[in-house]
């Protein structure tokens, strides 16, 4: 069977489709993803077979895709909820299409069009609606317990697993070297980030009885000036490798961070800035999981004071909470189980 993924171009919409892809290769399907050159190395590096459908870097269209399911001709196409086009090429084409989210049903107002609503056409100029993108099942790696609750009630789910994809790369040697002290994980993603949000944060946590990791992403490290002894930052560090080592993560509630951080029963605090953050981080703080401050909230002594309640020595239970969910997570199917009733979508298209 041919499968063809697609996202939009960017790591938090992309590396939640991994795991799959590479478990309906290793099923022996011949898998092709669409996507902006951004993110076709670690495709590439897994054998998916990444290419950028006609003028995409970013957002892929319905009028980007079609040429390519014609050219193609795959038996299912799996698209993640960022590209309502991609649903639309394939209904079009007359290909059976799968939903894939990404964490959980994120709100309304954040950029990005709800798929569980009829979906823009944006081939040709005619600008119609057409409902024929929606209707169709959903892979949902969302845990059930911190999922939307209509969107539990209302939509197709294949429940699957939430598996962390980083790109391979060693450890940094001073994150994985323990010592006695709890090791605190602090990341803002890809997007978000700021040299100020990064700084109060590290100034708060360097108070700590703690080692602590800082992935500086978007922020170029020489911004944040000299750190304390117990500070360690990097551009980049392999998040799915890290984070079973860590006790605590700090971080700005994406999806992947978050979902990342649950599998592993780690407590988190959540510093959400925009898009599905806030959402993320009040779901999985009413769960006992998680501790959140606000953006008006957060200085330094607020994120020393909320991470201390989440160390080891404090937190019991938020950190039961969290191994509660993760208890979950490990129970729901993994891409290997999903990927063998792949050919049953495909029929049933």
């Amino acid at each position: 069977m041919r499968v063809l993924f697609a996202s939009l171009a960017a790591v938090g919409h992309t590396y939640p489709l991994i795991p799959l892809a590479m478990a309906a290769r290793d099923a022996g399907h011949e898998v092709h993803f669409a996507a902006g050159p951004a993110v076709h190395a670690p495709l590439a590096a897994n054998g998916l077979r990444p290419f950028r459908p006609g003028d995409a870097f970013y957002e892929v269209y319905a009028e980007d895709l079609e040429p390519e399911l014609a050219r193609l001709r795959p038996d299912l196409v799996v698209h993640e909820w960022g590209l309502p086009g991609a649903a639309i090429a394939a209904r079009q084409a007359g290909i059976p299409g799968i939903w894939h989210g990404f964490g959980r049903m994120f709100p309304d107002g954040i950029g990005l069009e709800l798929p569980t609503r009829v979906a823009s056409s944006r081939s040709g100029s005619t600008g119609t609606r057409n409902a024929e993108a929606t209707g169709r099942p959903h892979v949902d790696i969302c845990p059930p317990s911190l999922q939307d609750k209509d969107f539990l009630a209302t939509e197709r789910r294949i429940e699957l697993r939430p598996v962390p994809f980083s790109t391979p790369s060693p450890l940094p040697e001073w994150a994985s070297r323990r010592t006695s002290r709890p090791l605190v994980y602090l990341t803002l993603g890809t997007a978000f980030g700021t040299p100020e949000l990064l700084s109060t944060a590290i100034a708060g946590l360097a108070t700590l009885d703690a080692q602590v990791v800082v992935a500086a992403g978007r922020v170029p490290l020489d911004q944040l000036g000299a750190l304390p002894d117990n500070v360690r930052a990097y551009p980049l560090v392999p998040q799915a490798e890290l984070l079973p080592h860590v006790d605590v993560v700090v971080h700005h509630g994406g999806s992947g961070t978050t979902l990342g951080a649950l599998a592993v029963g780690a407590p988190q605090l959540m510093l959400p800035q925009g898009a599905d953050q806030f959402a993320n981080a009040e779901a999985v703080s009413a769960a006992g999981a998680a501790l959140r401050l606000l953006p008006e909230e957060v200085d330094a002594d607020a994120v020393a004071e909320h991470t201390r309640r989440l160390l080891p020595r404090h937190g019991a239970a938020h950190r039961d909470a969290a191994r509660a969910i993760a208890e979950e997570i490990d129970g729901m199917p993994s891409p290997a189980a999903v990927a063998r009733r792949l050919p049953e979508y495909a029929r049933a298209g």
